[in-house]
């Protein structure tokens, strides 16, 4: 493909190859309710002319479609509008060698295996006294495949692969039910919890749940469990975003080199953490991924840039473009984590006389421009520094510059995905009820 636009009259070219297998299992109630496998193999080809590009992709891997395909794309580029941030890497950026990460133990998972996992973790569940009704079990296996290739001398490619099981229960009866999860992924199957623990999670939290009150209005102390507390790494990964700092659109847009955390704290992207499931030996472009400590001692060092975010603010890039096969690249981080703290839950919340304990938010009620932030949410009341009954139907709101400044991370951290944090505390916090 790269070939075939060159000889058509590109300047440069990139082409993407995604190869993709997906099998899941899922039941509810003891009955099988889906059974599902995909497979699928797609190509993009970036083209450009001068500082014109075009995008475009297919799933017809034909050898004639696609010589007719880069043609197309090279006329594409010749008529729409010029980019000037846009093009390919200088040969001297380029990654040349990168690490073997473990991304793919090169299994396959069978049907009868994922759907094992299911009526194991739903039994489980349904087991727990007061769980009386459920919405089903569901495990994945997947594996992807990547390869890159560009007319300026790079050729990578790597595969990466995975599993996953959840499940979700109801407690309760009538409108007063009650409803909870548990779930796990890895790359490798012994890095999952076993089905009768994600099971049993499930339906005692849920049961925890029952009776929920709603609490008055006030201003506390908010603590974030570690099923949540990843959503604050979200939010300040928007706002780092190379695209966004380059729009003018973040709240965070004048802090680059200042303090936005507690000093102490370290938020960590790493690309190189062997089977984890956000890690990758290059990135979208073909340069080079390293560890970043994206926050140190508190004070914020970088944005999270691709080549062309990186040209409108006129700096190095960073490693972090990631693509697919009809988009050109865009800023992405790989493995986000908050690095665990010193004090236990129990001691977290321990001085806590009036406050919330949240395990749900609902909506996305946040300004990424201003930091202003308003999600519902509901989980536990904590009074006298212990949890002691279920809230729900209520809200909590502050600014995120705020709440990033008065924030606290517990010692339980644990990888799950590609953005993972501790339970966290934040003080100060509006907290809307009754």
């Amino acid at each position: 493909m790269v070939a075939w636009a060159k000889a058509a009259g590109a300047d440069a070219v990139d082409a993407i190859y995604v190869e993709g297998t997906q099998l899941s299992v899922s039941q509810r109630l003891g009955a099988r309710e889906q059974l599902e496998r995909s497979e699928g193999r797609d190509l993009g080809l970036r083209a450009f002319v001068g500082t014109r590009q075009a995008i475009v992709s297919s799933t017809d891997l034909e050898a004639g479609a696609l010589k007719e395909l880069a043609g197309r794309a090279v006329a594409m580029a010749r008529a729409v509008p010029e980019d000037p941030v846009c093009g390919l890497a200088p040969a001297e950026m380029l990654a040349r060698q990168w690490p073997d990460l473990d991304l793919d133990d090169g299994a396959e998972a069978s049907v009868e295996q994922l759907a094992d996992w299911c009526a194991r973790a739903e039994d489980a569940a349904r087991a727990v006294a007061g769980v009386t009704n459920s919405e089903g079990a569901s495990a994945s296996w997947g594996r992807t495949r990547v390869a890159l290739a560009a007319s300026n001398g790079f050729a990578g490619d790597y595969s990466r692969g995975g599993y996953s099981l959840s499940c979700s229960v109801l407690a309760g009866d009538g409108t007063g039910m009650e409803r909870d999860y548990d779930w796990t992924s890895g790359i490798y199957v012994d890095q999952l919890e076993a089905p009768e623990k994600i099971g049993r999670t499930a339906g005692e939290k849920a049961v925890r749940r029952l009776n929920p009150r709603r609490m008055k209005s006030t201003k506390a102390p908010v603590v974030y469990d570690q099923r949540v507390a990843s959503s604050m790494l979200g939010h300040l990964a928007g706002a780092i975003n190379g695209r966004a700092i380059a729009r003018k659109t973040s709240f965070l847009l004048d802090r680059l080199g200042q303090r936005i955390f507690k000093p102490g704290l370290r938020i960590i992207d790493d690309p190189h953490r062997k089977r984890e499931s956000g890690s990758r030996p290059f990135d979208g472009e073909g340069l080079p991924t390293r560890r970043w400590n994206i926050v140190d001692d508190g004070t914020l060092t970088t944005w999270v840039l691709d080549l062309a975010s990186a040209r409108q603010l006129d700096l190095a890039p960073t490693g972090h473009g990631s693509r697919g096969v009809s988009g050109p690249p865009g800023p992405s981080t790989s493995n986000l984590y908050l690095e665990a703290g010193s004090a236990s839950v129990d001691e977290l919340i321990a001085d806590i006389d009036n406050g919330l304990y949240i395990t749900e938010l609902i909506g996305f009620g946040v300004n990424g421009v201003t930091g202003d932030y308003s999600r519902g949410a509901a989980g536990f009341w904590i009074e006298n520094g212990k949890l002691a009954w279920p809230v729900s139907g209520m809200t909590v709101a502050g600014n995120l510059k705020d709440m990033f400044l008065n924030l606290t991370p517990a010692n339980d951290l644990v990888f799950k995905g590609a953005v993972n944090a501790p339970t966290v505390r934040i003080d100060g916090m509006t907290i809307a009820g009754e």
